[in-house]
């Protein structure tokens, strides 16, 4: 057992594998009773020792993607956990933000055991944050990105108290993929986490940030399921656990709401605001008007972003060209695609405004202001059914290979599996440590790694897309009218 003093009091962990190990520590006060949908408050001090051995509970959870019938055991949602090799000091610290489109997430999960990747050298923190309606509905009474700001009070938590596991505060590098990436592109654009980390890593970024009209509208939806009003003094009337059931009703009819537009038929309820207070602008606006050009960046995604939605929706093999068509004058309107079969197409286009395009113009416009930026796309297919698919580089880039829903995507864990992983990893703490992931930064010759069964560094591999996308800004999202 292994016992050091925080904020709060002293905690106790455990050794594993010759790693200190912390489970739950509070890094704030559980948001219920009258901080329900508060801004996080400073953590309740505990006499004598807690036992840090059993991840805290998690925020309340939607019932989609595999979530179903995870309740949250108790109200201590925000807690952070930590890996540290043991006996070192002054290392370098990597936090992880998960995904789960915001609306589900949780840092208990199998797929993000930190053993592995904090061997690499780092200290290795995960955290919870609210999510769905509870983090990131803007309703009446309550500061808009509560998610945001619980990720804000976590990496303070970081800041005070990283230095007693062996971290050294001055060389933070945050990350995330998928919703988690979108959150390091906000954490970026955010006033309040400006100083709080040092390096980012922002993987498949969701172009969905939300202008308060459309926020606005789609809370009030939710909150009229529950036959309330969607404010914050009616909302904490509703039990935690029964508050995501509502948002589950609104997403399984999104597409009848035409004026969400673009996220109605991707059937997106939440995602961060741009409310010109907690997240002043999007975040392509910020990093180019050079908001955080002293942050070094990684950003990246997949080749084939789309084809893991495509293989959950039950899409593979039934895209017609009317579909793909529709996709194109939705997702991207006035653009020329080439011709291609309706599948192709449908997946292209889809991967381009979701994730892909979102991605590289969050590094081009940190270089544009004169920061640094390097690029990567994992081009890595160890399965035909799921291809470069969305989410792959999570169990890649942790190690966990074997465990957990992401690690389903690799299929058998062969010896090139495990190579192609060893090297992300690699590149991660390679960057966390001193900002180089061993190839050159993103320039006007946008050279960029591809992770593959061989991996290679070239100009960047999409150029047809990138082309395609050139002009097109990734603006917060309104009404459609």
């Amino acid at each position: 057992m292994v016992e050091v003093r925080v904020t709060g009091g002293t905690v106790r962990g455990t050794t594993e594998q010759g790693m200190a190990v912390f489970r739950g520590i509070p890094f704030a006060a559980p948001p219920v009773g009258s901080a329900r949908f508060a801004a996080p408050r400073p953590v309740v001090a505990w006499d004598g020792v807690r036992d840090a051995l059993e991840f805290g509970p998690p925020p309340p959870q939607a019932a989609v993607f595999g979530m179903d019938g995870i309740g949250s055991a108790g109200d201590e949602w925000l807690t952070v956990n930590v890996w540290s090799p043991r006996g070192a000091g002054d290392l370098p610290v990597m936090v992880w933000i998960q995904g789960g489109a915001y609306t589900v997430g949780m840092s208990g999960l199998p797929d993000y055991d930190g053993a592995r990747l904090a061997s690499g050298g780092v200290v290795l923190v995960t955290f919870n944050y609210r999510v769905g309606i509870e983090g990131f509905a803007l309703i009446e009474g309550a500061p808009a990105n509560r998610g945001l700001l619980d990720q804000v009070a976590a990496l303070e938590w970081v800041r005070d108290n990283i230095r007693a596991f062996g971290g050294d505060p001055a060389r933070v590098t945050v990350f995330g993929q998928s919703a988690g990436g979108g959150s390091v592109a906000a954490l970026l654009a955010m006033p309040r986490a400006a100083g709080l980390f040092h390096r980012a890593i922002a993987s498949s970024v969701p172009g969905t940030f939300f202008g308060p009209e459309l926020a606005s509208e789609i809370a009030a939806v939710c909150a009229a399921e529950l036959g309330l009003r969607p404010t914050a003094a009616d909302l904490s009337t509703v039990d935690a656990e029964l508050l995501p059931a509502a948002g589950d009703e609104v997403m399984a009819k999104m597409r009848q709401f035409s004026r969400w537009g673009q996220v109605a038929q991707k059937m997106i309820p939440f995602a961060p605001v741009v409310d010109g207070d907690v997240l002043p602008v999007t975040p392509w606006e910020a990093l180019k008007s050079g908001a955080a050009r002293d942050v070094e960046l990684l950003a990246g995604h997949t080749v084939h972003e789309q084809r893991l939605l495509s293989v959950l929706e039950g899409l593979v093999g039934t895209v017609t060209p009317e579909q793909a068509s529709a996709a194109s004058e939705l997702f991207a309107p006035g653009l020329a695609y080439p011709d291609l079969e309706p599948e192709e197409l449908f997946e292209l286009v889809c991967s381009d405004w979701l994730f892909r395009m979102p991605s590289v113009k969050l590094a081009e416009a940190q270089v544009a202001a004169g920061g640094r930026a390097h690029v990567y796309v994992v081009a890595f297919e160890p399965t035909e059914a799921f291809r470069a698919c969305h989410g792959i580089d999570v169990p890649l880039v942790f190690g966990n290979l074997d465990r957990g829903q992401s690690a389903a995507v690799l299929g058998e864990v062969t010896p090139v599996v495990r190579d192609v992983s060893a090297r992300m990893r690699a590149a991660w703490t390679g960057f966390a440590v001193d900002g180089d992931p061993g190839w050159p930064a993103y320039s006007a010759d946008r050279l960029t790694r591809v992770f593959d069964v061989q991996d290679e560094t070239a100009p960047y591999p999409e150029e047809r897309s990138r082309l395609i996308w050139q002009d097109h800004s990734f603006d917060a999202l309104s009404l459609a009218g």
